[in-house]
């Protein structure tokens, strides 16, 4: 039980680390356009990206998929331009034709990218491990509940600025989504494989 909590905090600390701020930018891409009214959405969605970048984390850990770190290094920054540009389209729909389908595909296809990044981080603390099940659970568990803190927040800063404060969602999901993909692009060109 102490290898579980160990690795539970590793995996809080990862997420929650300055330095790792490219999966903070992603969540928040993720949940920005919705409200703790359309809770059930941003529950599907985090749910599939769960079960997603668990699913590719424990393929990558027992090294039945291999990837290369240096494309996952530059997708992940991919995924979060995306998730931004899509947000900056999806908020301009009408209400009657906005259907969270293909936002469920991307952020399960996400989860799997997000979930090999995860495991280059793992598979070096699990160097000296022979068990990684109780590790593995740990780590995946910290992940999920650094990522529910964050979905949290990003919820709760949207219903201050849009609820509290007034300001119009669309320009709110505009300006954050468009500042997010201003901060991605220096990881694209920073990791982009030559």
């Amino acid at each position: 039980m102490q290898d579980f909590w160990f690795y539970l905090q590793l995996g809080l600390g990862h997420v929650l680390d300055i330095n790792a701020y490219d999966h903070v930018l992603f969540l928040a891409a993720l949940a920005l356009p919705f409200t703790f009214k359309s809770w059930k959405s941003v529950l599907m969605l985090a749910t599939v990206f769960t079960l997603t970048h668990c699913l590719s984390l424990a393929l990558s850990t027992y090294e039945l998929v291999l990837m290369d770190v240096g494309l996952i290094e530059f997708l992940i920054p991919v995924t979060i331009a995306m998730t931004a540009i899509f947000n900056l389209l999806f908020i301009k729909l009408p209400t009657d034709k906005k259907n969270i389908g293909l936002h469920l595909i991307a952020t399960a296809f996400f989860g799997l990218i997000h979930g090999f990044g995860f495991s280059n981080y793992f598979k070096i603390l699990m160097a000296e491990e022979e068990n990684k099940v109780v590790p593995l659970l740990g780590f995946a568990t910290g992940i999920e509940f650094s990522q529910v803190l964050i979905v949290l927040l990003v919820l709760t800063i949207s219903y201050i600025f849009v609820s509290m404060i007034k300001f119009e969602k669309k320009r709110y999901v505009i300006i954050i989504s468009t500042l997010i993909l201003l901060l991605t692009i220096p990881m694209l060109v920073r990791t982009f494989p030559l």
